[in-house]
């Protein structure tokens, strides 16, 4: 079974109709066991919780994306604080940094990305990170803002560490989710020794992605997940297409194959692995 662990059913892109034929695809794909509805505002963390109070096999986050920060304000981080309450809302995000584009200053994207972190840490949730082209900055701001401290580590169950050298010791959860990885398999193995989990998405089955198989190759399968991020990052063989969550099968079977395991082991792993982050029994 799979386990999406980053989309967006929320997607404001979506004509209703749209939306609710991803979510019948969903419910008729027999191998999807879970997703994760991700929030990027208030409007569409407001509309993930909706889901997941609607559907048994979605989970919610709720957070501001960096690309929205520009408008974040005091008002907006408490109502995201109360959509973070809700059942089925299992973490903080996606929040982070994004350079690359840029939609929203800087300044504005730091200051609101440790304030959520804050509310993460005060409420004793997980995070999932945003982070594209300001990879030693967002760690930074992590480390600083105790996302790997011991404390947080304590408030969970310690994770089973691979007998891989270099791995022993990593056995700390701060449950910090960097989504869609795209740095350096030497950041990836930065990040796991702190706490954190990896999540692949679809860019990894792309021809020319060396980057992404070489974290996979590096990284031990318990500190992975895999994710769709739909409807964007379609991978191949569907690049041509909008993503959605029922593609998580071609990223699995891609990160299968780099890891020389078989699929059906890979799923389970992943899942398992998603529903000890998420928090769900």
């Amino acid at each position: 079974m799979l386990f999406d662990a980053h989309e967006h059913l929320n997607y404001d892109g979506y004509t209703e109709a749209e939306r609710e034929a991803v979510i019948q695809g969903v419910i008729d794909d027999p191998e999807l066991a879970y997703v994760i509805d991700a929030g990027s505002n208030l409007a569409d963390s407001m509309l993930a919780a909706d889901h997941a109070a609607k559907y048994d096999w979605c989970y919610a986050t709720a957070g501001c994306h960096p690309h929205d920060t520009a408008t974040m304000d005091a008002l907006q981080l408490s109502m995201l604080r109360s959509i973070a309450k809700k059942e089925k809302v299992v973490a903080i995000g996606e929040i982070g940094l994004d350079f690359h584009y840029d939609f929203s200053p800087r300044d504005d994207q730091r200051k609101w990305f440790r304030e959520q972190i804050r509310m993460a840490n005060d409420l004793r949730m997980p995070i999932v990170i945003h982070c594209r082209e300001a990879d030693q900055e967002c760690m930074d701001i992590l480390k600083e803002e105790q996302a790997f401290s011991e404390e947080r580590k304590s408030w969970f169950p310690k994770r089973v560490t691979p007998g891989v050298k270099g791995f022993e010791k990593a056995d700390g959860d701060a449950r910090v989710l960097i989504h869609c990885f795209s740095g350096s398999a030497e950041m990836a193995k930065q990040y796991v020794k702190l706490g954190a989990t990896i999540s692949i998405c679809g860019p990894v089955t792309f021809k020319n992605n060396r980057k992404a198989v070489e974290t996979v190759e590096q990284i031990p399968v318990e500190f992975l997940t895999v994710e769709t991020d739909s409807p964007y990052l379609a991978p191949e063989p569907k690049r041509e297409h909008r993503n959605k969550p029922n593609y998580v099968a071609y990223t699995a079977r891609r990160v299968a194959v780099i890891k020389k395991m078989s699929y059906e082991d890979l799923c389970d792993i992943t899942l398992r692995n998603a529903k000890i982050f998420y928090g769900i029994d």
